[in-house]
């Protein structure tokens, strides 16, 4: 893949794709295409095949999917399922059909079983039962990993495979109920700093631990893989270091100067009691993750400050 080879970014607006983007471009790629949802929808399979019999496209980047944080999965296992099983069958499918050279596709750290060893190695995918609260999702995304391995086997295609860890970043989903933990905890501890609130509202009880990782790290990582990486089977991407969520609360509280109480809700579920990839792999192929936390953070909160008055203000009684 050269800076003039014409490279598809499914899911371009998105926490993700828009992170791929602007790494693409900072990188000097000149032949980046990419279409929003209303022109293009990947659920439906003629408008698919159609694009790529237009585009043709030589590689692709898939990051597109309905995503959410515990709650919106929950609520909406169906759709999870149902959305992203589509965008992955007909995507990965048409690619094949119009001979891409290579795809990469996305998936998440939630495909592994809930009680997997700890640090997660690839080899712990089906190894156990999955988390009830993502399980649509999650089978969704193990479809997409195992599809990207059968056309390999069969049909002798490049396409390859990466499991981030959790991520946060600009352009990430503040909505509190839809969201993933970091940015709904930003947009809690800014709305309680700036309406002179007492205290923030975490759910469930703060001792779960994650490993979060910021979005441009995980570009970064990606066009390494893209360049360097032809291997089946899936590779984690992720920091190699974890947090509990009390943790990450105080570190968001620190950077957006809140200075009230934090409050747990025990009726909310606590998820997964621990999510930490074993990154051994990445690692030994020559790309590590290079930014902190607190720098991440400082980073995504001055981004939504100045982006805050166009986020949407639907769903702010909710907690996470």
């Amino acid at each position: 893949m050269d800076q003039d080879s014409k490279i598809y970014i499914a899911g371009h607006r998105g926490l993700v794709g828009s992170a791929i983007l602007r790494k693409l471009d900072k990188e000097g790629y000149k032949n980046i295409i990419y279409k929003t949802h209303k022109e293009l929808d990947l659920t439906r399979q003629i408008s698919v095949e159609k694009f790529f019999h237009q585009e043709k496209p030589e590689y692709v980047i898939l990051s597109a999917g309905r995503v959410g944080g515990i709650g919106a999965n929950s609520s909406y296992i169906a759709e999870f399922y149902y959305e992203n099983n589509m965008i992955v069958t007909n995507v990965i499918h048409t690619a094949y059909k119009n001979k891409v050279k290579k795809l990469l596709y996305l998936g998440s750290s939630c495909i592994y079983p809930r009680m997997a060893k700890q640090p997660i190695l690839e080899n712990e995918l089906l190894s156990g039962l999955l988390e009830p609260t993502n399980e649509g999702y999650a089978l969704a995304k193990i479809g997409g990993l195992k599809m990207c391995d059968f056309y390999r086997e069969q049909y002798g295609t490049n396409f390859i495979s990466a499991m981030p860890s959790s991520l946060y970043g600009i352009n990430d989903n503040f909505d509190l109920f839809t969201s993933h933990l970091i940015p709904a905890l930003i947009r809690k501890f800014h709305e309680a700093k700036i309406n002179n609130l007492s205290n923030v509202v975490v759910w469930g009880t703060g001792t779960p631990y994650r490993e979060i990782m910021f979005v441009d790290d995980l570009a970064d990582a990606l066009l390494f893989l893209m360049l360097n990486y032809n291997d089946k089977g899936h590779i984690n991407i992720g920091t190699g270091i974890e947090y509990t969520i009390l943790e990450y609360a105080k570190m968001v509280k620190e950077v957006v100067g809140f200075t009230g109480e934090i409050i747990h809700d025990l009726s909310k579920p606590d998820g997964v009691p621990r999510k930490l990839l074993d990154v051994t792999k990445i690692n030994d192929f020559g790309w590590k993750a290079t930014t902190s936390m607190i720098t991440g953070l400082r980073i995504v909160y001055e981004w939504f400050k100045e982006n805050y008055s166009n986020i949407e203000t639907a769903n702010t009684n909710q907690s996470i």
